[in-house]
């Protein structure tokens, strides 16, 4: 079995084992915690590892038992923290008028069973380029830094003890539909509580964009676990008020709505309660599962795709991506076209400058005017003499 599948299939079985307060069926003698350890951090869920490893500190080195203790650590410090920095951003961009939706609501983490099992998740906000600018410049006084850029779409802004905040201007998906679709749901957002300016999407939208979201990061292999573990937390939340057949149209829109829910229901499958009835029984071709699973944990090293919409969008993406990359060909092409030429011209104005400078070397030039050429091939000859001089 490929070793980043292996340890991707024990990390779930860690993870689950937390997330459903069940008996731990993991050889932890078998694992390597290094490995573990950024495996488990790439996919946010290294806290939820400290919480299964507590009983098993002997079988942990002590330098890995201490990584997994700091996002443990970070987890409860974010738990205190977060509602503070979220009412702060929100507070400054609606006293200023500025319009924004939050697109992810952070009250996900209150429905773990253990709180210091959340994720240390950012706040998501949508706002227009202009409103964008302001915003920034605000978190940068604040003491928020750069921690990351998306490109062509947004950053994400980190600050000590507090949570961190994600700005876009455009959505971050590379496919003409998904726009498309992101912009409708944005357009349905109502105001926030306590807000004038602050919008954020329905429970039903949310979950929506959280479905859609997830479906586009598993083609271009990055979905996180963390990820799969929200998509069930909060379905199973607010199954009651979410109308499923509402929700499959909207993803059906988007052309995802058989692959978004193989993922739900792999997020049953890894961390669902069993007594949970909501999927009940296996499904009756488990491959397709296992394909997804693969795919997942794997990163896309492991890449066996049948499901269509997942080949469809995956090549949506890709040939997007290309555009982008050809329009970047062209634009260094014009850039370095634009070079030359100006280079050329400042050796043609060095050469034969304009008629005012020449005109200050050469008086006569502002009573005859038509001998410039004449005292440019003198000027020039003067400074030849001088360089085969030297």
């Amino acid at each position: 079995m490929n070793q980043l599948l292996f340890d991707g299939r024990s990390l779930v079985g860690i993870v689950s084992s937390i997330i459903r307060q069940n008996e731990l069926h993991v050889n932890f003698n078998r694992i390597d915690w290094e490995r573990m350890y950024r495996i488990a951090d790439y996919h946010k869920v290294a806290n939820i590892v400290y919480l299964a490893i507590l009983g098993y500190s002997e079988s942990v080195p002590e330098r890995w038992r201490e990584r997994f203790f700091g996002r443990y650590q970070e987890s409860l410090q974010f738990g205190e923290n977060y509602k503070e920095s979220i009412q702060e951003v929100l507070a400054w961009l609606d006293a200023r008028n500025i319009s924004c939706t939050v697109l992810t609501s952070e009250i996900v983490r209150e429905f773990y069973r253990i709180p210091e099992a959340a994720d240390t998740s950012p706040l998501r906000i949508y706002l227009d380029e202009g409103s964008y600018t302001l915003a920034k410049g605000y978190l940068i006084d604040l003491g928020y830094e750069v921690e990351a850029t998306y490109e062509g779409t947004g950053e994400r802004f980190s600050r000590i003890s507090a949570i961190p905040v994600e700005l876009y201007y455009a959505f971050p998906f590379r496919a003409a539909r998904y726009i498309k679709e992101m912009r409708r749901l944005v357009e349905s957002a109502c105001e926030r509580e306590g807000y004038k300016r602050i919008h954020a999407l329905s429970v039903e939208s949310e979950f929506v964009y959280r479905m859609a979201s997830a479906a586009y990061r598993y083609v271009t292999d990055e979905v996180t676990m963390r990820e799969i573990i929200e998509l069930q937390v909060f379905h199973k939340t607010f199954r009651d008020r979410i109308r499923m057949d509402a929700v499959q149209k909207r993803l059906k829109d988007f052309e995802i709505d058989g692959l978004a829910e193989k993922l739900l229901r792999i997020s049953y499958m890894w961390f669902g309660d069993r007594k949970d009835t909501y999927y009940d029984g296996l499904p009756e071709d488990m491959s397709v599962y296992d394909i997804l699973e693969e795919r997942l944990l794997t990163r896309g090293i492991i890449n066996h795709e049948t499901d269509s919409q997942a080949l469809k969008l995956e090549k949506s993406v890709r040939k997007e991506l290309e555009k982008e990359k050809k329009g970047e060909r062209i634009r260094q092409l014009k850039a370095k076209m634009k070079e030359r030429f100006e280079s050329a011209m400042r050796v043609l104005r060095w050469i034969f400058p304009d008629y005012h400078y020449m005109a200050s070397i050469y008086p006569i030039l502002e009573k005859l005017p038509v001998l410039l050429p004449v005292f440019w091939v003198s000027r020039g000859i003067r400074l030849l003499i001088r360089i085969m001089k030297r």
